[in-house]
């Protein structure tokens, strides 16, 4: 399908699909203004509000706001919206409150990044904008990528420790089939998981009809808990490996996390 035609796709079933509004899920500290040890940003697809937690990028957070209730700055925004993600993650390093980065500041941060189909392609710009500002990033993990226009979510940038990229391969639109790293010897590729929906669908009851009949492998793989407990899990092993590090003043942006915590289901 002509990139043109699948980007009008996405705009005419994202208007559908992200119609209703679920109940609003507090952000309980998205007024955090204490330096964090972690930062956990999120990126929702589409047109979905930041707050809607029939969205398993929502859901997530919410468990890690819980589980995390100190040291981790966790904040989900819409995906057209990531210039404001990029100052609230200044705002977050910015220990000192002088409005200005220094490079202690800059190295001392400890960022994770996720979304799913336009937010996984939010995930890799922010990560890129970070990059020209000098500043490393622990993870990014992309969620059934689709490509917004101008921007490149496929090459993840060196200042990128690990990269993630869950994708499914059916339907009118699916992801990004395989991540690269600029530098391979900064940036691990963890993988390219494959989901494959065509013999056992799932049903995601919460989603309009629409997105149902005609997104359903786009739809699924975002409401797949297999997948979606596979994403908590990463992002979990990055925050208790990072916590553990910062402790013992050992920390390596390069190494794979020792942990593999099993995270609670979706």
């Amino acid at each position: 399908m002509p990139r043109f035609l699948q980007a009008l796709s996405v705009l005419v079933a994202a208007l559908l699909l992200y119609g209703p509004s679920a109940p609003a899920l507090p952000q309980t500290n998205a007024g955090v203004s204490e330096p964090s040890s972690v930062i956990v940003i999120g990126f929702v697809g589409g047109f979905v509000h930041h707050d809607n937690r029939v969205h398993s990028e929502v859901q997530l957070a919410d468990h890690l706001r819980e589980d995390f209730p100190s040291g981790v700055a966790v904040e989900v925004f819409e995906n057209h919206r990531g210039k404001e993600a990029f100052q609230r993650i200044l705002e977050l390093l910015d220990a000192d409150r002088d409005g200005n980065l220094s490079s202690a500041e800059k190295h001392s941060a400890r960022i994770i990044i996720y979304g799913h189909s336009w937010g996984a392609s939010e995930t890799v710009n922010l990560a890129r904008q970070l990059d020209k500002e000098g500043i490393p990033v622990l993870l990014t993990i992309q969620v059934d990528s689709i490509s917004k226009s101008g921007q490149n979510d496929t090459l993840i940038p060196a200042n990128v420790a690990q990269a993630a990229n869950f994708y499914q391969a059916n339907g009118l639109l699916h992801g990004a089939a395989e991540i690269h790293s600029a530098d391979p010897a900064r940036t691990r590729i963890l993988g390219n998981f494959r989901s494959d929906y065509s013999a056992n669908p799932l049903r995601c009851e919460q989603y309009p009809w629409f997105s149902r009949t005609f997104m359903k492998p786009h739809i699924q793989i975002e409401c797949d808990p297999a997948v979606w407990n596979q994403v908590e899990s990463l992002v979990r092993a990055n925050l208790l490996a990072s916590s553990a590090n910062v402790a013992s003043r050992s920390f390596n942006p390069g190494e794979a996390p020792a942990v593999n915590p099993t995270p609670r289901k979706l």
